[in-house]
């Protein structure tokens, strides 16, 4: 392989702007693929981790202290081209059109042999744990983290990784009530505007989308929802259930707020199943007996399986990418990208190109 060189932007410490890095590319070993970065997305997840913290309400907030390595390199939603392989695989060529799953797992924990990596207690994760895309190659450890996308735009397919998958996952977890009733989805962000599509691509009905933000609620109304509606209105709830048609049964929380969460309990019936994904912060008090008087089911869902994004990806293959408005940004606009997100002007994703 010849001897390569690749710009990277770092975080050097916490609440720091990324800094940028020129290095010398190390040449794969073992199972090791190196990626040549056409397309990385931005994601609010980038954020957290430059902040430090998550917040927890009532004033605690989970530190990310001792759980990254500096500099470090952010970025897990990553495509592009195979530019080199270790001496152990066989089963990828050089030149292939690539989805890098971000969501590497240590193999041994009883998350990881159920295949459930995204869940592992001792994750290796690629743009959390290992360097990710906001550079111009990616090391990825084996080639089965490499979804083939064929002719796909890379900057296009890069938000699968995390976006995608992450709507995806949350999504198939109502299982078949998805298919009988209309969703409410609480956010229009760039995970919003994605589950939207998908929701159309998997052939499920238009969802009713609860966003603050009027771009944001014009955009989901264009992206496909049934309705968009501003949970400031007085009447918002009667505004919610009045577009769903019927009693509120499935509510995907894609803020993860302490007031977006109490809002969904609210608007679910008996037997209705609250999908929290979004990771904003706070807390939520949830009166004990209203569990077993409403049966509802409350769960979380973090990110989605190799398996769902292969499964993904086929969808994707076979009914067309979802309409997320994208923004393209040349690499070294990392910072301003993230300042712009964390500001809330970034109406659908952000994906840097190299």
């Amino acid at each position: 392989m010849t001897k390569l060189r690749s710009r990277s932007f770092q975080m050097t410490d916490f609440q720091t702007p990324l800094t940028e890095t020129i290095a010398d590319v190390a040449r794969p070993v073992g199972t090791e693929v190196l990626v040549k970065v056409k397309g990385a997305g931005i994601c609010h997840s980038d954020l957290h981790i430059q902040e430090g913290f998550y917040e927890l309400g009532g004033g605690e907030k989970l530190s990310f202290e001792g759980r990254v390595q500096f500099p470090f390199t952010p970025g897990h939603e990553t495509a592009g081209e195979v530019a080199a392989l270790g001496p152990d695989v066989t089963d990828i060529e050089v030149g292939s059109n690539v989805l890098v799953c971000s969501w590497v797992g240590c193999g041994a924990c009883p998350a990881c042999k159920a295949d459930n990596e995204q869940l592992c207690t001792a994750p290796q994760f690629i743009g959390v744990n290992k360097p990710g895309g906001y550079s111009d190659y990616v090391v990825v450890p084996h080639p089965r983290y490499l979804i083939d996308i064929g002719d796909m735009d890379p900057t296009k397919a890069a938000p699968l990784a995390c976006s995608g998958l992450t709507t995806y996952g949350a999504i198939r977890k109502f299982g078949t009530l998805a298919e009988g009733v209309p969703l409410v989805i609480v956010g229009a962000g760039g995970l919003g505007l994605m589950a939207i599509g998908l929701m159309s691509k998997m052939g499920l009905p238009a969802p009713v989308v609860v966003e603050l933000d009027p771009s944001k609620r014009e955009a989901a109304l264009t992206a496909g929802a049934r309705a968009a509606i501003d949970p400031m209105a007085d009447d918002a709830l009667d505004q919610i259930r009045a577009a769903v048609g019927q009693p509120v049964l499935a509510v995907l929380d894609l803020v993860g707020a302490g007031q977006t969460v109490a809002m969904g309990l609210q608007l679910l019936e008996k037997g209705g199943h609250l999908v929290v994904v979004g990771l904003l912060g706070g807390d939520v008090r949830i009166p004990v007996p209203t569990l077993p008087m409403k049966a509802i089911t409350i769960q979380g869902s973090y990110i989605g399986s190799l398996k769902e994004l292969r499964e993904l990806v086929d969808l994707i293959r076979n009914r067309g990418l979802p309409a997320v408005p994208l923004d393209r940004r040349p690499l070294d606009q990392a910072d301003s990208a993230l300042n712009d997100l964390r500001d809330g002007k970034v109406v659908g994703r952000v994906v840097l190109v190299p």
